[in-house]
């Protein structure tokens, strides 16, 4: 992954200008006490600016050199973390094999984007939530200050105590983090007006739709806007909207599984958390390629264990983050141009990622439902 960034081999087109450019600009006006506003491209929780922040921590690197060494270390700490929950009885060590062989799948985008760190909170408040629910929650917290998604690894908890625990906890240490975070920076919930505004995204599956309409004639165009390729034209909202409600869907979905699942093995809030996840991905507006990330992490930690339902979700997951290369950054003019390649390569990840949550649903419903 570093040989591949450095250029040194081969130039797969230049995917680190989000941290030169990007995160770097939102770092400068991050050190002078304000949150990015009026900016379209902030749309993360404000605990993002920590992480955006970090790097000034190894001063005599370069930004970008910084955010690099920062983002090996969470990859690393993700490592160790997964070795060492699959190491016991009733545990396996092929989580931390998944991550470690998994990651590469992406290339080098996952060293210049910082889901890997996000990814790492997630995956340590799950692991914390076997033994100590109070520190499991308040990492999933600090996380979903950072990304939203890691508030979902709350809810697999088991009922009673372990979830009164961690769902408090996580409670408490938004608020506490998100008021300092209002003392210590102006316009702190800007980001909030920037993510109602987002389109439909190409590689979402409603920008599939959208591009296989647009091989049979309907005449939508693709617009860089809002910090990714998104479709404008006729349709373009109903099919956001309709993703919206998708996702309001999935969610009942999973309260109703909360309230009706009567069993909980060790694996269940592990294989909850990354059904959540990817229902959350597949009925999005948007999905980047770094989400993958996510999903492999999750899926690692589901296989730290030996009771996890999710084994053949990972599976499908491989072979999902190796064609999301192809996608972005390898081939991504035939995605943005819409040519017969780029919708089937588009058709076979979404495909893979739509099969899998279904899947994962199946089998979180099928393991936790009352013995008749």
């Amino acid at each position: 992954m570093l040989v591949l960034l450095s250029g040194a081999v081969v130039e797969l087109g230049d995917i680190s200008g989000e941290v030169h450019g990007i995160y770097y600009r939102w770092y400068e006006q991050l050190a002078r006490g304000d949150f990015p506003f009026d900016d379209v491209m902030w749309q993360y929780p404000p605990a993002a600016g920590l992480v955006i922040l970090a790097p000034a921590a190894l001063p005599w690197l370069t930004y970008f050199q910084a955010f690099v060494v920062l983002t090996l270390l969470g990859d690393a700490l993700v490592t160790v973390a997964l070795a060492r929950a699959g190491a016991g009885r009733g545990r396996s060590s092929g989580g931390a094999w998944m991550w470690v062989c998994a990651l590469p799948l992406l290339l080098h985008l996952p060293l210049v984007r910082y889901d890997v760190l996000v990814t790492a909170l997630a995956v340590l408040a799950l692991l914390a939530m076997r033994t100590r629910p109070r520190v499991g929650g308040a990492l999933a917290a600090l996380g979903a200050l950072v990304k939203v998604w890691p508030a979902l690894t709350l809810l697999g908890t088991p009922r009673g105590r372990s979830t009164r625990d961690a769902w408090l906890s996580a409670a408490l240490a938004a608020l506490a983090l998100l008021a300092v975070l209002s003392l210590a920076f102006s316009h702190t919930l800007d980001f909030l007006r920037q993510q109602g505004s987002r389109g439909v995204q190409i590689e979402s599956l409603g920008g599939t739709a959208l591009s296989l309409a647009r091989l049979i004639g309907w005449r939508g165009t693709v617009t860089f806007r809002y910090g990714a390729m998104e479709f404008t034209g006729p349709y373009v909202s109903t099919v956001a909207h309709l993703s919206l409600l998708c996702t309001a869907a999935a969610f009942c979905w999973l309260l109703v599984w909360r309230v009706r699942a009567r069993r909980w093995t060790t694996a269940t809030p592990f294989d909850a958390a990354l059904c959540a996840v990817l229902l959350f991905t597949v009925t999005s507006r948007v999905i980047s390629p770094q989400y993958l990330i996510w999903l492999l992490g999750l899926a690692a930690v589901c296989l730290t264990s030996r009771a996890t339902s999710q084994r053949p979700v990972a599976a499908l997951l491989l072979p999902a983050a190796a064609i999301s290369s192809l996608v972005y950054p390898v081939l991504y003019e035939e995605v943005v141009t819409g040519t017969p390649l780029g919708c089937a390569l588009m058709v076979v990840r979404n495909g893979l990622l739509l099969g899998a949550a279904v899947l994962s649903c199946h089998r979180l419903r099928a393991t936790t439902a009352a013995r008749m």
